[in-house]
């Protein structure tokens, strides 16, 4: 009968142990974050709605800041912070750029192929040292339409050196840019303002005087993202679609 009970119990550690949550950290800046009061703000970060897609067993802990360079994330301790708790069955999904354009701001402007390039670089190798997958990717497109309805590309170089890194790295790449640059143009011109944030004075309560944004995304822009990004995850066959819902 004591040998039965230990069994039971050796088998029920066993089953506990295998049964760890994985947690996907996301890293990156405003097209990727948590908003403030959800429930009333239109505005959405593509991670954000990443936990709908997921079963219990995944816990999506979005780092993602509004503003954040590859190098303000690093500088304001926000990676170390990650790496506090990181263990070796999770995921860090990386996507910067946006912020990395800034030449005005020193605080977070990097170079494309130096600085910006290096930054991506260490939050991979960090990310493996813990035992971890990091997961690249390239920035989302901005609704950038020109006068014949053609979505012109205003991230210049970073999405290039995203793509360069995780070849030389051997790192899964979901190449975004592209992904998101379909979207748009599928929904063509005057579509695509649903993914985004566009609303007449009084049309929304959270915005009384109006909104023009075409960077950030609505909650069906995140949605699309999101859904996005986890069709390119089961392209790539990662054991952590395994734990996507049905």
């Amino acid at each position: 009968m004591k040998l039965k009970l230990f069994t039971l119990l050796v088998l029920a550690f066993i089953v506990t142990s295998n049964a760890q949550d994985i947690t996907i950290y996301c890293i990156g800046d405003s097209t990727m974050s948590d908003k403030v009061n959800p429930t009333e703000n239109p505005e959405h970060g593509w991670a954000q709605v990443l936990p709908t897609f997921f079963d219990e067993r995944v816990k999506v802990d979005n780092r993602a800041v509004n503003g954040r360079s590859t190098k303000s994330f690093i500088s304001e301790g926000r990676w170390s912070t990650v790496l506090e708790t990181l263990a070796p069955q999770d995921y860090v999904f990386i996507q910067f750029g946006h912020n990395d354009q800034k030449f005005k701001d020193s605080s977070r402007y990097t170079i494309p192929h130096t600085t910006y390039r290096n930054n991506l670089k260490q939050f991979v190798k960090e990310t493996r040292e813990k035992g971890a997958q990091p997961i690249l990717f390239s920035s989302i497109v901005r609704r950038n339409f020109n006068e014949f309805g053609a979505l012109v590309d205003t991230h210049g170089l970073y999405p290039l050196e995203v793509r360069l890194l995780a070849q030389e790295l051997k790192v899964p790449f979901i190449d975004l840019q592209y992904l998101t640059e379909l979207m748009e143009t599928s929904y063509g011109v005057e579509g695509s303002k649903a993914l985004h944030l566009h609303f007449q004075p009084g049309e929304h309560s959270y915005y009384p005087k109006g909104k023009e944004d075409d960077t950030h995304l609505s909650k069906k822009g995140a949605l699309e993202v999101a859904s996005l990004a986890v069709n390119e995850l089961k392209m790539l066959e990662l054991s952590l679609t395994k734990f996507l819902k049905k």
